[in-house]
C-alpha cells in the first residue's frame, strides 16, 4: 500500500480512533442491521397478506407519521437534555416495540391492524431518537473530524441495509416472520451496552439551550437566515416527499413491475445498499462539503432513479440499484453533513429534527400517494416520478440559486459566534 493510499483510508477513517464514536459505531450497527430486518420483514409481511400499495403506503405512513407531527419537538428537548441519557430509554423502548412485534406474529391471524398500531408506536419513538441520535454524533469526536463522523455513520446505515435485508429474506422464507422481529429485539443489546460503556469525561457536550417558549420557531427562522440550510432543505423537501420512498417503490416495483419475488426484492435492496455504502465511503474521504456538492449530488440521483424505472429485468435492476443507492446516498450524506456543521451548537437538535422531518417526516404523504399511483397506473411509475422529481429540483437549484451555490467549504461556526437568543 503506498503512503498516499495508506493517508486516504486512514482520512477515510479518522472519527474511529475516537474510542467513544467507535462503540457508538459498532453497537449501532447491530442494532440498525435488526431495524432493517425488521423493516423489510414487516413490509413483506403486509405486502403477503394484502397484496396493495396502498397497504403498504399506509404501513409506512404509521412508522413514519409521527416524525412529522412530533420531531421537531423533539429535536428542541434534544438540544435541553443529556442525550446520551435519552438514548438509554428510546433504546430500551424500541426493543420493547420489537418484541411486541415478534409476539403478535407468532399469534395465528392476528389482526393485521394489530401491526399497524405497533408501527405507529414505533414511529412516535423513532421521532423522539432520532434527532437526539443523530446529534450526538458531534458531541462524541472533535471538531475537526466531525464531518467524518458523520458519513461514517451513514456508511454504518447503509452496511446495516445489506446486512438487515439479506438476513430478513432468509428468515421470513425459511423461520418465519416472528424471528425476524425476535432477532431485531435482541440486537438493541448491543447499542445499550455501547452507550454503557462510553467515558463521559471524554464527550464534548454542546451548550445546552434553555427551556422556555419559542424553541422551535427559533430553530426554524436560523434555518431560513441560513443560504446553505434554507435551499438544501427546500430541496430536501421535494425529494424526500417524492424521490425517498424506497420502502414502498421498491417492493411494488420488484414484485409487480418485475415479476420477482421476496427473495429477489432483498437482493435488489442490498444491492442499492452496496451502492450506498461505496457512496458514502467516497464522501467520508472528502474534507469539504459545498453546497455545490448537494445539488449536483441530487442531480445524479435523479437520472439514476430514472434509469431504474426503464430497466427490462431483475439483474438489471440490480446494477441499476446500486447506481441510485451511491448517487442516492451521496446527496443525502452531503446534506446531513452541511447540517451538522452549519448548525449553531444550541440548535443542531433543531436543524437535524428539521432534516428528519423533511427526509422522514414527508413519507407519510408520499409514501400513499404514490401506493396508490402504483396501484393506478403501475409499478414503474413511481419511480419515475421519484427520478424526475429530484432531477428537476437539481435543474432550479441550479438556475435560481446561483449566488447561493457557494463554492467556499461549510465550516462549522467559530466558537465565540454569537449563539441565538
Amino acid at each position: 500500500m503506498t503512503s498516499a493510499t495508506a493517508g486516504g483510508f486512514s482520512r477515510t477513517f479518522v472519527s474511529l480512533r475516537t474510542r467513544n464514536y467507535r462503540l457508538f459505531f459498532i453497537g449501532q450497527l447491530i442494532s440498525n442491521s435488526g431495524n432493517w430486518l425488521t423493516n423489510v420483514a414487516l413490509t413483506l409481511l403486509v405486502l403477503d397478506r394484502t397484496g396493495s400499495g396502498i397497504a403498504v403506503g399506509w404501513l409506512v405512513a404509521c412508522q413514519y407519521g409521527p416524525i412529522l407531527l412530533f420531531s421537531i419537538w423533539a429535536g428542541s428537548i434534544a438540544d435541553r437534555v443529556d442525550k446520551r441519557k435519552l438514548l438509554y430509554w428510546t433504546q430500551a423502548l424500541e426493543m420493547a416495540e420489537s418484541v411486541a412485534l415478534a409476539v403478535f406474529a407468532f399469534i395465528p391471524h392476528t389482526p393485521l391492524v394489530s401491526f399497524y398500531v405497533i408501527a405507529t408506536a414505533g414511529g412516535c419513538l423513532l421521532a423522539a431518537d432520532n434527532p437526539a441520535r443523530r446529534s450526538f454524533v458531534r458531541e462524541m469526536v472533535d471538531r475537526d473530524v466531525v464531518s467524518n463522523a458523520v458519513a461514517l455513520y451513514s456508511s454504518m446505515v447503509n452496511l446495516s441495509r445489506i446486512v438487515g435485508p439479506a438476513i430478513a429474506g432468509v428468515l421470513v422464507t425459511t423461520l418465519g416472520f416472528g424471528w425476524a422481529f425476535t432477532i431485531d429485539a435482541a440486537s438493541y443489546i448491543a447499542v445499550i451496552v455501547s452507550l454503557i460503556a462510553m467515558r463521559g469525561s471524554e464527550l464534548h457536550p454542546s451548550i445546552k439551550s434553555k427551556k422556555g417558549s419559542g424553541q422551535v420557531s427559533a430553530g426554524l427562522k436560523y434555518i431560513w437566515r441560513t443560504p446553505e440550510l434554507a435551499v438544501s432543505f427546500g430541496m430536501l423537501l421535494v425529494i424526500g416527499l417524492l424521490s425517498y420512498n424506497f420502502n414502498v417503490t421498491f417492493p411494488l416495483f420488484v414484485e409487480k413491475g418485475l415479476h420477482g419475488t421476496a427473495i429477489q426484492y432483498t437482493l435488489l435492496y442490498s444491492s442499492f445498499s452496496l451502492g450506498a455504502l461505496v457512496g458514502t465511503l467516497l464522501v467520508a474521504r472528502r474534507s469539504v462539503i459545498t453546497l455545490r456538492t448537494i445539488v449536483l449530488s441530487a442531480g445524479a440521483f435523479g437520472i439514476a432513479l430514472t434509469g431504474l424505472a426503464f430497466v427490462p429485468n431483475i439483474p438489471a435492476g440490480y446494477l441499476v440499484a446500486a447506481i441510485v443507492g451511491g448517487t442516492s446516498i451521496s446527496y443525502m450524506t452531503a446534506t446531513t453533513t452541511l447540517a451538522q456543521l452549519r448548525a449553531d451548537p444550541q440548535l443542531v437538535g433543531r436543524v437535524v429534527a428539521v432534516q428528519t422531518v423533511l427526509q422522514l417526516g414527508t413519507t407519510p404523504i408520499g409514501g400513499p400517494l404514490l401506493g396508490y399511483v402504483a396501484d393506478l397506473a403501475g409499478a414503474r411509475v413511481p419511480i419515475l416520478i421519484g427520478g424526475l422529481a429530484a432531477f428537476v429540483t437539481f435543474v432550479i437549484a441550479v438556475l435560481a440559486g446561483r449566488r447561493r451555490l457557494a463554492t467556499n467549504p461549510v465550516v462549522e461556526q467559530e466558537k465565540d459566534e454569537p449563539a441565538l437568543d
